[in-house]
Order: C-alpha cells, then sequence, then structure tokens
C-alpha cells in the first residue's frame, strides 16, 4: 500500500458537488419558481382586490338601500298621520290611530302631534305618560321648525344614557293648518338589518352617524356603548381611511385584526354604512397560490436535490452517512445504525460507528433503569435491580409491610407568613435529613406530600426483621428532626414533628402509566399509618397494636388508650415510643 486515501481531496470534491447542486437547484427549479410565484401572487391581489371591492362597494351600498327603506318606511307611516287638518273633538280618533301607527312600526317609542298652531294636542309614548289635549307650545322646537321648512326632517343621533341610539323624525302635513307629527324612534332596531349582512364568512356591517358614533353593529354590546367615543375610534378611523382611499381601504376592526372595507352613505341623514372583512378571510384565494408555488418549489427542490444526490453519490455517500448517524448520536438517538457495504477504511469506520452505538445504547438504557428505580428505591437497592435484571420485586403482590407517615406540626402558618426562600431552605434541610436515614435503613421512600412523606419497610425488598427496623428508623427520624427543629425554633420558628407507623398487610406494587410509575402501598395499614401520624404531637411517635406486639423488650412503649381516628368505626388502641432527646449541642 502507498499510502492511505487523501480526504482533503475527497473534501474539496464534495464541495464542488455541492456547489453545482445549489446552482443546479436555483438554476432549474427555484429562480423560474419564485418569479412566476411572485408574478401570480401580485396580479393575483390585486385581481382579488378588485373583486373584493365590488363586492364590498355592492354590499354596503345594498345596506345603506335597506335602512334608507327603513327610515322611509317609519317616515311613511307617519305621513298618514297628517294628512288631515287636526279638528277640535276629535282627539279620541287621533288617539287611536296613533296607537294603531305604534303597533304597526315597533321602533317608535313615542309619538307626538302638534296643530298648525304649533300647540301640542297629542303625546302617546310606550315608556311615558301619554297626554290628550295639553295645548303645550312647540313652535318652537326644532323638530316643528324643520319639519314646516323641508317637510321631512331628521334629527341628530342621541343616545339614552349613554347607550340605546335614539332619533327623531317629524313630518308636516301638506298644509300648513294640517300640523306637524314627531316620532322619536329607537334605532336599536336597525340590528335586525345589519345582522343580516354577511360578507363571507366572518366579514358584517355596521353604522355611523356624521359624528362618528356607533348607530349599529351585529354586536349589540358595541352599539350600547355608542356615546363612548374611545369605543367607537377605530371604526372612525376605518371610515376616514376609507374616504381618503376613495374607494376600499385596508384599516382595522374594534378587535385589532386587518380588515377591507368599503362605504355607502344612507341619503338624507348623513349616515355612514360601513362593510368589511378580515384580509385572512378576503385574501384567501391568494394563500392558496403561494401553497401551490411553495408545493412547486418543493417538488422542484427534490428533483434538484435527487439530482445532486445521483452526482455524488459514489463519492460523498458514506461520509454523508456517517455525518448524519454522528448528528443523531449527538441528539440521544442511540438505536441508529450506518449501512455501509463497503470494505474499505470507511466501512470498517461504520461498523466501529455501529459498535459504538450500541455500547451507548446498552449505557443510556442502564442509565435510565437505575435513575427510575432511584426515584423511589435506596441506591443500593436500586442498584442491586440493575445489576441482576430482575424486576419482579416491583411488581404487584400481598406482603406485610411496616408503614411509616410523618410530617411537620405548624408548618402551614410558618409557610404563610415566612418568605418563600425561607419555607425553601427549610424543606430543603428537612427532605435531606429524612433522606440521609431513609437510605441508611434500606427503607423505600413512595411518595412526597407537601412537607411529610410515606416510607415503607419491607417492600419492595423483604427486610429480615422489618417491625424493629421501622422503629429504629422512626426514632433516627426524630432524632434528626428534632435537631433541626432546635436550631429553627432558635430563629423564631414554630414547627414540629410527628411520626406514625403501623405494620400489617397491604397490596404493593407498581403503579402510573408508561413515562411515570411510582411504587407505593394500599390498604387498611397505610390509612392507619397515616392517621396516627395526623394525630402525632411535636417529638412524638405513635404505633398501633401489631407493630407495639413486635418490637416488644426491644423498645420501651406505653399505651395511650383507645382513640376514634377518622375512616376508622371503632377505636384504635394507640401505643407511643419513648426515645431520648438528640444531642444538639455539636
Amino acid at each position: 500500500m502507498t499510502g492511505s486515501p487523501v480526504w482533503p481531496s475527497a473534501s474539496r470534491l464534495r464541495r464542488s458537488l455541492l456547489r453545482k447542486y445549489f446552482l443546479a437547484l436555483f438554476a432549474a427549479a427555484v429562480v423560474p419558481l419564485l418569479g412566476s410565484g411572485g408574478v401570480e401572487a401580485w396580479f393575483g391581489y390585486w385581481d382579488q382586490r378588485e373583486r373584493l371591492d365590488e363586492l364590498l362597494d355592492v354590499e354596503a351600498r345594498a345596506a345603506a338601500s335597506r335602512i334608507q327603506s327603513f327610515i322611509d318606511g317609519i317616515r311613511d307611516q307617519l305621513g298618514w298621520m297628517v294628512q288631515l287638518p287636526l279638528e277640535v273633538g276629535a282627539d279620541e280618533r287621533q288617539r287611536l290611530d296613533a296607537l294603531r301607527l305604534m303597533r304597526q312600526v315597533p321602533a317608535i317609542v313615542s309619538l307626538t302631534l302638534v296643530d298648525g298652531a304649533g300647540k301640542e294636542r297629542l303625546r302617546i309614548s310606550r315608556v311615558g305618560l301619554n297626554q290628550m289635549g295639553s295645548l303645550a307650545d312647540r313652535s318652537a322646537d326644532p323638530a316643528v321648525a324643520g319639519a314646516r321648512t323641508v317637510r321631512v326632517w331628521h334629527g341628530p343621533v342621541t343616545y339614552f344614557r349613554d347607550s340605546e341610539p335614539f332619533m327623531r323624525i317629524a313630518v308636516a302635513g301638506n298644509r300648513a293648518v294640517v300640523g306637524t307629527v314627531i316620532a322619536e324612534i329607537n334605532l336599536k332596531l336597525i340590528w335586525d338589518v345589519i345582522s343580516a349582512i354577511h360578507v363571507g364568512r366572518t366579514g358584517h356591517a355596521f353604522v355611523l352617524d356624521a359624528e362618528g358614533r356607533l348607530i349599529a353593529h351585529p354586536d349589540i354590546s358595541l352599539v350600547l356603548r355608542g356615546g363612548d367615543a374611545a369605543a367607537a375610534r377605530p371604526l372612525r378611523m376605518l371610515r376616514d381611511a376609507i374616504r381618503a382611499a376613495g374607494g376600499s381601504a385596508i384599516g382595522r376592526d374594534t378587535s385589532g385584526a386587518s380588515v377591507i372595507a368599503a362605504i355607502a352613505v344612507v341619503p338624507g341623514v348623513d349616515w355612514t354604512v360601513i362593510v368589511h372583512q378580515p384580509l385572512l378571510e378576503a385574501f384567501v384565494p391568494i394563500e392558496k397560490a403561494l401553497r401551490r408555488t411553495g408545493a412547486l418549489l418543493l417538488l422542484g427542490s427534490a428533483f434538484a436535490g435527487i439530482l445532486a444526490f445521483w452526482l455524488a453519490r459514489r463519492m460523498t455517500g458514506p461520509i454523508r452517512l456517517l455525518e448524519y448517524g454522528t448528528e443523531q448520536i449527538g441528539a440521544g438517538h442511540f438505536d441508529h445504525r450506518i449501512a455501509v457495504s463497503s470494505t474499505d477504511e470507511l466501512g470498517r469506520l461504520a461498523q466501529r460507528f455501529n459498535a459504538m452505538a450500541g455500547e451507548l445504547a446498552l449505557s443510556q438504557e442502564r442509565q435510565e433503569r437505575i435513575g427510575r428505580l432511584r426515584r423511589f428505591l435506596a441506591p443500593q437497592v436500586a442498584e442491586l435491580v440493575d445489576r441482576t435484571g430482575d424486576e419482579s420485586v416491583l411488581e404487584g403482590r400481598r406482603v406485610e409491610v411496616a408503614v411509616i407517615f410523618c410530617d411537620l406540626r405548624g408548618f402551614t402558618p410558618f409557610s404563610a407568613k415566612a418568605a418563600p426562600e425561607e419555607v425553601m431552605h427549610v424543606l430543603a434541610a428537612y427532605y435531606e435529613a429524612l433522606g440521609r436515614v431513609i437510605t441508611e435503613h434500606g427503607a423505600t421512600l413512595t411518595q412526597f406530600t407537601g412537607d411529610g412523606l410515606m416510607v415503607l419497610v419491607n417492600a419492595p425488598v423483604a427486610s429480615p426483621e422489618p417491625g424493629p427496623t421501622a422503629m429504629r428508623l422512626a426514632i433516627a427520624m426524630q432524632d434528626a428532626v428534632q435537631f433541626l427543629i432546635a436550631k429553627w425554633r432558635h430563629q423564631g420558628h414554630a414547627i414540629g414533628f410527628g411520626v406514625g407507623a403501623t405494620m400489617g398487610p397491604a397490596t404493593v406494587g407498581q403503579i402510573g402509566y408508561e413515562n411515570r410509575l411510582d411504587y407505593t402501598a394500599i390498604g387498611p395499614v397505610v390509612n392507619l399509618a397515616a392517621r396516627l401520624c395526623a394525630a402525632a404531637e411535636d417529638a412524638q411517635i405513635l404505633i398501633d397494636p401489631v407493630l407495639a406486639g413486635r418490637v416488644q423488650g426491644l423498645f420501651e412503649t406505653a399505651p395511650l388508650g383507645t382513640r376514634l381516628l377518622k375512616g376508622f368505626d371503632a377505636g384504635v388502641e394507640i401505643y407511643s415510643i419513648f426515645r431520648r432527646a438528640p444531642d444538639i449541642t455539636g
């Protein structure tokens, strides 16, 4: 052999092929497709914009026509009230005519008849008192004066209690002696007209008066705030933008969404009807065209990629596979393998790479298994299960166990008053001390419950003397925590620590789901241990009769009598364990 392969030359060849790949991609696919896509998007945008302008303009004019018809219908109905002069003694007939008109036109809130001399002859109201023959002088009323001048007078929009929009309409008779009829109209009923207008799926219309206040909108809550200038400001800005553009314009609605809108004017009342549609919906055809262009770009890129791959496959294929495999291993995909059929240096390198990946996969699996077991087993137990590969001890079974529950006394008031950093500092020291003694006694920590925890002895790994072991552990836990409590009380924290322990048969095993499994125990013995823990005072260890019998002669116990515990119908006999106070002088 004269020498090894010249890798720099292969690298230069790979760079040359990549350069050709990109040139072919841009020349054959990307540049033409981008150009055609840009042209299609440009012309498609303006074509769609023109269609939208026509559609919105038609809808706006139609809406203005409907509102005009609404107002003209009320005007024509009022005209019948002033066809004949108001005769003396015909008040009852006039009242009946007025009531009949108000039943026919629900939008009329009140109706007033004024004779040719300007005297009020009749007033009918849905919300106020009816009056007949008051003869109050109404000649100075703008409605009377306006109707005498132009025959049909439309008053400005007002808002009752800054909420519902109202407008007065006055119609004069064709002769001065006939008089004038004045109607107060509730414009909220225009909502029926506006809510029936739809442009696409989400486009709609609204109406502004000459001052830019909201009169009608599909969202009635906005109408009831129409007198609020801030509420109608986005709508006025949209109207002004359309007027400045001289046609349709793009702006924002009350929710801040971009819309395209057009306007039409309601003659006589100088109102503006604005019809708009969200841009996201209006330009869906353009979006579809861009998606088609994107699909063509992807197809062209795929074709160029296949061509480049075919050119570089023989020389750079194995290198690419090794590079990709390295990335996969770096990402944690240890099951990735490289398929290289050659028998040269690259082939041998691929074999070593696959062997390395297999070893990494085994190492990761072992670390994950140990980490999963260490969540609820002592470290030495987790190592034993991993070394033997036998996880049958974690399967569900019925076994006699010693259960220990413990938690802090007065922790809730302490945590409510103390700073979060101080609370976390106390918990960290507390769990570190308990974790150390639990590990030393080979017990199983199953769960944390705030400031308390649950420990099992004799499961999942058997203990030769579970009762005495549980007692030694409970005493060690009290000693460790009482040492901390002495320091905490010196700092002004009123915290105590109680322990409850029981012994008896329970169902033990793993529970949970695929990504989260916990080892726990279920049965009355567990519930009783929890109740004893709740009943224990500071520095006290309470046990049940079964556990007291198992440790008789080994530990000094004292009967505390029978107590009623929550969840137990009959009283439970309770014992206490004597322990020496820990040395806290060190």
